[in-house]
């Protein structure tokens, strides 16, 4: 079984730093585009960050300067690294990619809060 599994989201006060994970497991043969979305209450689900096979990336401009996302393709692992947060990137962060497993297909991880106070 294939799946995408977020790590690395919490609490953090405002101007802090979080770094997520997104770890890709089972029997994947390859993996393509991968991206970071989030969902805050209420609204609708954007694009954050993401990035590609050749690591290629591209950035929501509200995120752009304090967000990075990178991939390490030995791990089959995507990270955003989160700097200087603000209320407003209060969210579920989902984690999302084209997977390689009999056929290629979309995925989605399960979400991750993150929570930004002041």
């Amino acid at each position: 079984q294939v799946q995408l599994v977020e790590t690395g989201g919490g609490l953090v006060q405002v101007g802090g730093s979080l770094r997520l994970s997104c770890a890709a497991s089972g029997s994947i043969i390859g993996i393509k585009n991968m991206g970071w979305y989030r969902q805050a209450p209420g609204k609708q689900r954007e694009l954050v960050a993401s990035i590609t096979g050749g690591g290629m990336t591209n950035y929501a401009d509200s995120v752009k300067g304090r967000f990075t996302i990178s991939r390490d393709n030995i791990k089959n692992t995507m990270y955003l690294q989160m700097n200087s947060l603000k209320p407003e990137d209060t969210a579920v962060y989902y984690c999302n990619a084209d997977l390689f497993w009999q056929t290629w297909r979309n995925y989605w991880g399960q979400g991750t809060q993150v929570t930004v106070f002041s």
